[in-house]
């Protein structure tokens, strides 16, 4: 489907294309063509293109002579797009430690939604998320999905160190911090995987509009997967998903 979308001057060089305010997975796969498209169209020149649930950033690497031109540009190769096309994602399998250590906020959560800590984990578990975009911290991907019965608004004090690997709720989104920093999600589990490693091309793996599904691990498991991380010896799962 085709949106009604708002172009607009961001500064002298960029420009801001803008969505429905909506996380929505139709609105992602609009974001994610027109993205395509805008690069394979900008191939000879040097743009950035930056997506969010339901915008995307073009920033030039020159000035902006005319804007009203590069309106004209970008609603032509939007208008042109091939809507029914698919592009290929990858499945990614993520193994989450929910033990009451690694969940610091587990246990309120649990009291605040009045629903059990197996309650909680069975319903992270089950459902298929997708990544939205990245952002926030290098690596941090934004995630849609969350069952509605786990949705709780992010704390009213953040805390100001979550550690890294923590799988945190906030409002209707979940996600892990991939390194770490102050946070206002409610932390309930602990990923022992590297989501973010600049020394990788690229540093971050994992895309906009892959899918995501957690499963739950033990302690040991989550002791063992971390000593195959640090030698080189662990291979995060994907599996192609046609999108």
């Amino acid at each position: 489907m085709a949106f009604n979308l708002k172009y607009s001057k961001f500064n002298s060089s960029s420009i801001l294309i803008e969505w429905p305010q909506s996380i929505d997975q139709n609105i992602l796969s609009d974001i994610l063509k027109f993205k395509k498209s805008i690069n394979s169209h900008y191939i000879k020149l040097k743009v950035e293109v930056i997506n969010t649930y339901a915008s995307i950033l073009i920033i030039y690497d020159f000035t902006i002579d005319n804007f009203n031109d590069e309106f004209l540009t970008l609603k032509q190769l939007y208008s042109s797009l091939n809507t029914t096309q698919n592009f290929d994602t990858k499945l990614w399998e993520i193994p989450v430690c929910y033990d009451d250590i690694f969940g610091p906020d587990l246990i309120q959560y649990s009291v605040t939604k009045e629903i059990s800590k197996s309650k909680i984990i069975e319903c992270h578990t089950s459902n298929l998320y997708t990544v939205y975009f990245l952002g926030f911290l290098p690596g941090f991907l934004y995630l849609g999905g969350l069952d509605p019965k786990l949705n709780l608004a992010r704390k009213k004090s953040p805390s100001l160190n979550v550690k890294k690997g923590s799988v945190a709720i906030g409002g209707n989104q979940t996600g892990i911090y991939p390194q770490a920093s102050p946070g206002g999600w409610h932390v309930i589990g602990n990923s022992p995987v590297e989501l973010f490693n600049p020394k990788q091309s690229p540093p971050c793996k994992i895309m906009s509009g892959d899918k995501i599904r957690f499963y739950q691990i033990s302690k040991t498991e989550h002791a063992r997967i971390r000593e195959e991380i640090d030698s080189n010896a662990f291979n995060l799962i994907s599996t192609p998903h046609n999108a």
